[in-house]
């Protein structure tokens, strides 16, 4: 069996270990009052691993409202609510720059916060 070698080079570089990039600004009174909020999750940085597993215990892997419901023979499914939050994408991401600390810098498994 061979050996895959990693050849090419990356040519990008990005200024924080963290890097992601900025959400898509949407238009719009409520957009425009939550933009400073979703600027400020978007800027947490990772940086120790007692506030990396906090963050992986606090924000859930998968939306917790996802139902099935049988009444009366019936099954009812109420979706998945995460998306009406307006700060889910920034909380998701927060989460995964989490993992990702925990996984490539710390060397932990992180199995356990995985659905």
């Amino acid at each position: 069996m061979e050996t895959i070698n990693h050849t090419h080079t990356h040519t990008h570089t990005h200024p924080h270990p963290n890097y992601h990039p900025p959400n898509y600004q949407k238009r719009g009174i409520l957009n425009n009052i939550l933009n400073p909020l979703r600027n400020v999750v978007d800027g947490i940085q990772v940086k120790n691993n007692r506030l990396a597993h906090l963050i992986c215990q606090t924000i859930p892997c998968c939306c917790p409202f996802e139902r099935r419901i049988r009444l009366f023979g019936r099954v009812f499914d109420i979706p998945a609510l995460c998306k009406l939050n307006p700060l889910y994408d920034e909380f998701v991401g927060l989460r995964f720059r989490a993992l990702s600390y925990l996984a490539d810098v710390c060397g932990e498994d992180v199995t356990k916060y995985i659905c």
